[in-house]
């Protein structure tokens, strides 16, 4: 377990509010290659765009089998720190949970995502106590396993909708992140919210690390930074770009039949050294 603390302790070491580490979601080994060459100091996956490679769509809809299964096709690709995004645990239970965390220790990640949101029905979110047992479950196993894993949880308020006010919604997203950090949680992860003004009221009342969820529209990095933020991701975004280029690609082959969007495209013999190592 050496070199999995040793990496566990480098990824929770990254995490500096002002200073934030900058993840570009990757999706299987050869999208974490290609992060990891580009200077990314950690690589993050996005469950969405690794559910798509698997041919499943996102929201609890993978095994934890097959979710793991590529979590450790990217870490074997990669020589920097792994953390996973395990959607809801991939689990009914707080035991399921720790059976995950168990696995993705295995899996040889440092760090997991874990949300509060529902896909089956009734309410948007977990209730609180629900998910504070979840990441409780998630921090036992880690701990026994002696592995310092960086536990962040997602907090989905903001991209659920929940709350009719902006200052209901506010409060409610406080209070959800207290209970998790104080059930072991080490840094709140809240995508769906972009605008500086919230940014900065979360960074100001959340007792630990804030991750927010970038992209087009959003502010450029240096203006999340000197919000505060301490962890900057872009989700499924990278995943998403990809596939527009392959079905555009696609669509001219057999519309035009050209090949202008193959133009830029990596020279072959460098993507080839790059993934056959």
């Amino acid at each position: 377990m050496t070199h999995l603390t040793d990496h566990a302790t480098a990824f929770r070491d990254l995490h500096v509010p002002g200073s934030p580490l900058v993840l570009p979601n990757a999706w299987d080994a050869a999208s974490a290659r290609l992060v990891e060459t580009a200077g990314a100091v950690a690589v993050a996956t996005t469950s969405a765009g690794l559910a798509w490679a698997l041919g499943a769509g996102d929201g609890d809809r993978l095994t934890r089998d097959r979710a793991l299964g590529a979590v450790a096709r990217i870490v074997d690709a990669v020589s920097v720190p792994v953390t996973a995004d395990i959607e809801s645990g991939y689990a009914e239970d707080a035991a399921g949970v720790a059976d995950t965390v168990r696995a993705v220790l295995a899996a040889g990640a440092v760090g997991v995502n874990i949300e509060d949101g529902r896909y089956a029905g009734g309410e948007p979110l977990r209730p609180v106590a629900e998910q504070a047992e979840r990441i409780a479950a998630a921090r036992a196993a880690a701990d026994a396993a002696g592995v310092p894993l960086f536990v962040n949880a997602r907090v989905d308020t903001y991209l659920r909708g929940v709350g009719e006010e902006a200052r209901e919604r506010l409060e409610l997203t406080l209070e959800r992140a207290a209970a998790f950090l104080d059930a072991g949680a080490d840094g709140v992860f809240v995508p769906g919210v972009v605008d500086p003004e919230t940014v900065g009221a979360l960074v100001a009342k959340i007792e630990g690390p804030v991750n927010v969820m970038a992209g087009p529209g959003a502010p450029p990095v240096a203006r999340l930074a000197a919000l505060g933020v301490a962890r900057i991701s872009v989700g499924s975004g990278i995943a998403q770009a990809a596939h527009a280029l392959v079905r555009g690609a696609a669509r001219e082959l057999l519309t035009r039949g050209t090949y202008g969007s193959l133009e830029g495209g990596l020279d072959f013999g460098e993507l080839d050294r790059l993934l056959g190592r």
